[in-house]
C-alpha cells in the first residue's frame, strides 16, 4: 500500500522538496570542487589510459548531482515517518559525505591513496543507498547507477594516479 501522506503535500511543497534535494548534492559539489579545484600538482601527474580531459568531469559531475537529487527527492516523498525512508536517506547523506571529502583529500591534500580509501567507501556506501532505495522507489535507485559506474572509472582513475606516481 502506497503512503497516503506522500500525496497530501501540495504542488508548491513538493517542488520545494525537489530543489532542496537537488540543490544539497549540488552544493557538496561546489564546495569540493571549490576546496579541490585540481591545480598543478594534478596537471603534474602522470595519468592512466582513459583519463578524460578536465572539461568532462564538470558537466558529468552537474548531471549526476542533479539525478542524486531527484533520486533523493522521490524517496523523500514517501514521508519522513516512514523509517525505512529515514534510513535511505541517513544512508544518502553518508555517502554524500564520502563524496564531498574525496575532493579534499585527493585535490586539497594531494594524498591520493587516503582518496582512494575514501572512494571505496563511498563505493560500499552508494551501494547500500541504492539498497536502501530500492523497496522505495526503483526509479530512484535507477537513478543512482550513472553515479555508480562513474565512481567506479573514478576508482579506476583514482587507483591508477596513485599507482603511476
Amino acid at each position: 500500500m502506497k503512503n497516503a501522506a506522500a500525496h497530501d503535500t501540495s504542488p508548491a511543497k513538493r517542488i520545494g522538496q525537489l530543489a532542496v534535494a537537488i540543490a544539497v548534492p549540488l552544493l557538496v559539489g561546489v564546495i569540493g570542487a571549490t576546496v579541490g579545484a585540481p591545480g598543478a600538482w594534478y596537471a603534474g601527474l602522470t595519468k592512466p589510459p582513459l583519463n578524460p580531459p578536465n572539461w568532462v568531469f564538470g558537466p558529468a559531475w552537474t548531471t549526476l548531482y542533479i539525478l542524486m537529487g531527484v533520486a533523493v527527492y522521490l524517496v523523500w516523498r514517501r514521508g519522513l515517518q516512514d523509517a525505512r525512508v529515514r534510513w535511505a536517506l541517513t544512508a544518502f547523506a553518508v555517502q554524500l559525505v564520502f563524496n564531498g571529502l574525496w575532493s579534499l583529500i585527493f585535490f586539497g591534500l594531494e594524498m591520493t591513496l587516503l582518496a582512494l580509501v575514501d572512494i571505496i567507501l563511498l563505493i560500499i556506501a552508494i551501494v547500500i543507498t541504492m539498497q536502501l532505495f530500492l523497496p522505495l522507489s526503483r526509479m530512484a535507485t535507477i537513478l543512482l547507477v550513472p553515479y555508480l559506474a562513474w565512481v567506479v572509472f573514478a576508482t579506476y582513475l583514482n587507483a591508477a594516479i596513485f599507482l603511476l606516481n
